[in-house]
């Protein structure tokens, strides 16, 4: 798998926070908390169209990335994939 540019990471607004805080253990309960938490250090971000693009691209199962979880991500796939189906056709 040929991982794509990551230059963008410099400018990234989760470059001074701690890791663990974008890989919650669920998305319920005291991880919804933290979900919501690194999702607004995303919403600040200047890159975040980057990241998401990066971890879509790259397959990317686990964590936050471009304030998306690991099912709006699947969601996304799923479309994305739908429309180029429909497109093909």
């Amino acid at each position: 798998m040929e991982l794509t540019s990551t230059g963008w990471l410099s400018r990234a607004a989760c470059q001074d926070e701690d890791p663990e805080l974008f890989f919650p253990i669920s998305d319920v309960g005291p991880g919804a908390r933290q979900v919501g938490e690194a999702k607004a250090v995303c919403a600040r971000c200047p890159v975040r169209e980057a990241c998401l693009s990066y971890a879509l691209d790259n397959g990317l199962d686990n964590g936050i990335f471009g304030g998306t979880t690991e099912l709006e991500r699947r969601k996304l796939v799923r479309t994305r994939s739908a429309a180029e189906r429909h497109q093909a056709a």
